[in-house]
């Protein structure tokens, strides 16, 4: 294994951190640490590089036992949500410190800089400085910098949070694109489903501490193993238990909450023996799909999607009455926490 983490954990203070982890990365593979703020991701991470010691347990790295070596002897590449390149160095300068450090001979580091500013898409950029760059292009040395070393392991943390969004989107892309060149053992922390969605082979979904599910994108979206996991992952309507409507709307226990997503809400003009009215309160048109927001009779609030194929075939409008029923819904006893 790339990197396995044994029963580990971390205290601040009063504060449980980490709550006895256990998880386990494949040599090659590119996984996210995805959870809300404070869920422990970036305290996670900050022990596999070593900057962090756990309060027990067991961190390996490679095969080895990696739990109290120090961060300079674990060949590990770090990147930070802020660049953090060397204002006064080139881009050519920046990417060969670590090269330099370690001594390596000068043609030596001169092949392997040029071979990364190929590689991150940067060629003829070496003589420049970060402040001629672009942020998505200053990310792009800094992930440079952290491969020159040739790293067993790469860390990213929030790599992307500081950049805009169609910059985050096209940097996701090249991401994925430049794992699967360098296969280097990759785990990324982030708060963005989507990114972690389209980038990683495996998410690992994080809450207070702990690790709620652990599986492939599609997985972990298709197959939540939690209330909080199904309202993090995706958009999610809740219809609280003990509620009439519930029963008539989707046949679970009246004990459990249900979790229904927007795309899995079927809209009909017409009534039939399934189905319940709502009144459309508003449309959202979001490019190709569209976003309807209902209410039902008792107050409950629904938020429905439709391709824009299906909208216009409805001709919906606001303040109108429809009939939906769910085409899929999924119910957690009342004892899970979200």
């Amino acid at each position: 294994m790339g990197i396995v983490v044994e029963n580990v954990v971390k205290q601040f203070g009063d504060f449980l951190a980490l709550d006895n982890i256990n998880l386990e990365v494949k040599t090659g593979s590119l996984v996210a640490l995805l959870g809300p703020s404070g869920s422990g991701k970036s305290t996670l991470l900050r022990l596999i590089a070593g900057l962090e010691t756990p309060d027990r347990g067991k961190i390996f790295l490679t095969g080895k036992d990696a739990t109290d070596q120090d961060v300079r002897d674990r060949n590990i590449g770090f990147v930070f949500q802020h660049y953090a390149l060397f204002k006064h160095m080139t881009i050519r300068k920046n990417i060969a410190f670590g090269l330099e450090i370690r001594k390596e001979p000068k043609a030596k580091i001169a092949d392997r800089v040029e071979e990364l500013l190929e590689l991150v898409q940067l060629k003829g950029l070496g003589n420049r400085y970060p402040s001629q760059l672009s942020g998505g292009q200053r990310q792009r040395v800094a992930l440079a910098r952290a491969l020159a070393v040739q790293p067993s392991v790469l860390l990213l943390d929030e790599p992307f949070g500081a950049l805009d969004a169609k910059v985050r989107k096209e940097l996701r892309a090249w991401l994925r694109r430049l794992h699967d060149e360098v296969h280097v053992t990759t785990v990324f922390v982030t708060h963005d489903q989507e990114e972690a969605m389209e980038v990683s082979d495996e998410i690992v979904v994080m809450n207070k501490g702990r690790i709620e599910q652990i599986g492939t994108p599609a997985n972990v979206y298709d197959n939540p193993a939690t209330p909080f996991v199904m309202s993090f992952i995706g958009p999610v309507n809740v219809l609280p238990a003990n509620r009439d409507r519930v029963t008539e709307f989707h046949q679970h226990s009246a004990s459990e909450d249900v979790y229904i997503r927007p795309r899995d809400i079927h809209i009909e003009i017409a009534a039939t023996s399934t189905s319940i009215s709502a009144r459309i309160t508003r449309l959202i048109h979001l490019g190709w799909e569209v976003q309807a927001e209902m209410v039902l009779g008792d107050g409950q609030i629904l938020t429905a999607h439709l391709t824009r194929e299906r909208f216009d075939e409805l001709k919906l409008q606001p303040q109108q009455y429809v009939y939906i029923e769910p085409k899929e819904a999924k119910s957690f006893p009342l004892d899970y926490s979200i």
